[in-house]
């Protein structure tokens, strides 16, 4: 497909989502409220939700749609911990790898400009002339940039779709399993807000923690 038809897709299905009222559909409210029915319905067309469910979460992801989190608890929901965990990393890893052939190949000139223009995103890109590996597995551990920006903005550096897709295969694990595990008690769910504890979050940044010990080791030894 010629990429000036590819380049107007995107804006296409993003603007179908929002009009066929996905942010609805994949509410927290909406999905708890279906969540018998729907893990009904993945019991008799147990295969057919497996690959409906995973083209979806890619697709959102590939798009920056939102509903990541609460599509990742209804994978938690409908296939358990370990199947939910394995669905999450795959499709996930899938639709960001998507995403960055788009934006390194369709949009580089204009997204690499909007993103040298936003500060946030300005120090994401600077980041990666230390040790792309460790940095972007860093990104991907720690939950403190949106996810969605940590998909997009090695696209606009020298690190190699290689290097990508090992670090957020790898680096997205321990985040799908915890939210493929608190799926299963989506019925006690109120809030987004409130599923990560403390504890969580130190586990996530003692992590990341560990994956810039090689940039450290390499500044040890350099000086």
């Amino acid at each position: 497909m010629h990429k000036k038809y590819l380049i107007w897709l995107l804006p296409i299905a993003v603007a179908a989502f929002f009009l066929f009222d996905g942010p609805q559909l994949l509410s927290l409210d909406n999905i708890r409220e279906h969540r018998q029915a729907l893990a009904d319905f993945t019991d008799r067309h147990y295969l057919l939700m497996l690959i409906a469910c995973g083209i979806g979460y890619s697709l959102s992801t590939a798009l920056s749609l939102p509903g990541g989190t609460v599509l990742s608890l209804l994978l938690g929901l409908l296939f358990g911990r370990w199947m939910g965990t394995l669905l999450i990393v795959i499709s996930a890893t899938l639709g960001a790898t998507a995403l960055f052939w788009l934006a390194r190949y369709l949009l580089a000139d204009w997204a690499e400009q909007r993103l040298r223009s936003n500060t946030l995103a300005k120090k994401l890109l600077d980041g990666f002339q230390v040790d792309a590996f460790s940095y972007l597995l860093f990104l991907r551990l720690v939950p403190a940039f949106p996810f969605w920006l940590v998909n997009l903005a090695p696209a606009f550096t020298p690190v190699s779709l290689r290097i990508y897709v090992m670090t957020t295969f790898i680096g997205i694990i321990p985040g799908s399993f915890v939210f493929a595990n608190l799926g299963q008690s989506l019925g006690s769910i109120q809030r987004l807000d409130q599923l990560l504890s403390t504890q969580t979050l130190l586990a996530f940044s003692l992590l990341g923690v560990l994956s810039l010990l090689p940039v450290w080791l390499k500044y040890r030894t350099n000086d």
